[in-house]
């Protein structure tokens, strides 16, 4: 019998973290759905169960598609702040657990996309890492958040009580996120935005400025903003959609 010829592999093998990416991601999705619905609906412990999954399907995502550890790490810090706010008494250590994951954000993209690295004669950030579009300077995400940042901090500051201070400190790198993640392409600048409102209309409750289906709102950008960041650091910073697999 004649050896069988030598195959050459032109790509990667996909394994089985590949193989359960995309049903990963349908899961995430699913629960997802039944979080939003349970909140309006008021399901009992449907609700705070489907939340404290959320961040660790993500993960688990990140994970299947070989993403960087630290984004992985921000994932489950987001994990432990999500249950730490469902119990009560747990409001400041639940933003320390978040703080947690804004630091593993910012470093990820400080390290990859600093603007303050770019070339003096750019002193610009390309949008997504392609050519053809009109760059951005790294420090107009900066001005302008930073405006933002100090308008609703001067506007909430009388109502938060004894919560001034940690959620002031808190807030700072919430705006770092959104700042160092516009940085990093239009997908993570979209996410960090809505990460930075979602977290924003949490302070609003803080200062008893509530509105019709506020905790809905709260999650819905809070899911989007997570799934937007994590894939846009899958992605490489494109814009164009995850393929799941």
């Amino acid at each position: 019998m004649g050896e069988k010829p030598n195959v050459v592999l032109s790509g990667p093998v996909p394994g089985a973290p590949a193989r359960v990416a995309g049903p990963l991601l349908v899961l995430f999705w699913a629960c997802s759905v039944v979080h939003l619905v349970a909140g309006l609906a008021g399901l009992g412990l449907v609700d705070p169960v489907t939340k404290a999954l959320l961040m660790p399907l993500l993960a688990l995502w990140v994970l299947a598609r070989r993403g960087p550890g630290i984004i992985v790490a921000a994932l489950l810090a987001s994990t432990a702040g999500d249950i730490a706010l469902e119990i009560d008494g747990m409001f400041v250590p639940g933003m320390g657990f978040f703080a947690v994951a804004h630091l593993c954000y910012i470093t990820f993209f400080v390290r990859k996309r600093p603007g303050f690295r770019t070339s003096a004669a750019s002193d610009s950030v390309g949008l997504g890492g392609t050519s053809g579009r009109r760059p951005v300077r790294w420090w107009m995400p900066v001005a302008a958040y930073a405006v933002v940042w100090a308008a609703l901090v001067a506007f909430l500051w009388p109502g938060l009580g004894a919560l001034q201070i940690p959620v002031a400190a808190y807030s700072l790198v919430l705006t770092a996120t959104a700042v160092t993640s516009s940085w990093y392409g239009p997908r993570a600048g979209v996410g960090g935005g809505l990460f930075f409102l979602s977290d924003t209309l949490i302070a609003f409750g803080i200062a008893d400025l509530d509105f019709p289906y506020r905790g809905f709102v709260i999650m819905a950008t809070y899911i989007a903003g997570q799934y937007l960041l994590a894939s846009a650091v899958v992605r490489g910073g494109r814009w164009e959609p995850v393929n799941s697999g």
